[in-house]
């Protein structure tokens, strides 16, 4: 697991706390804020995910 899977999990961990919490005060702000963290933990995990299939790639 590389720097970017890492920090993309608990970046989209983070969005769904942030998510949850906006429901929960009713802050529709909060909610899109948690969802954009969200996808941004998620595609930053998706680049961690290609940098590891291109390492496993060119060391073969």
């Amino acid at each position: 697991m590389n720097k970017d899977q890492v920090k993309g999990t608990l970046k989209e961990a983070a969005g769904q706390v942030q998510e949850t919490a906006g429901k929960v005060i009713g802050s529709s702000e909060q909610q899109l804020e948690g969802i954009r963290k969200q996808v941004e933990g998620q595609t930053q995990k998706a680049v961690g995910d290609i940098r590891e299939v291109v390492k496993d790639v060119s060391t073969k």
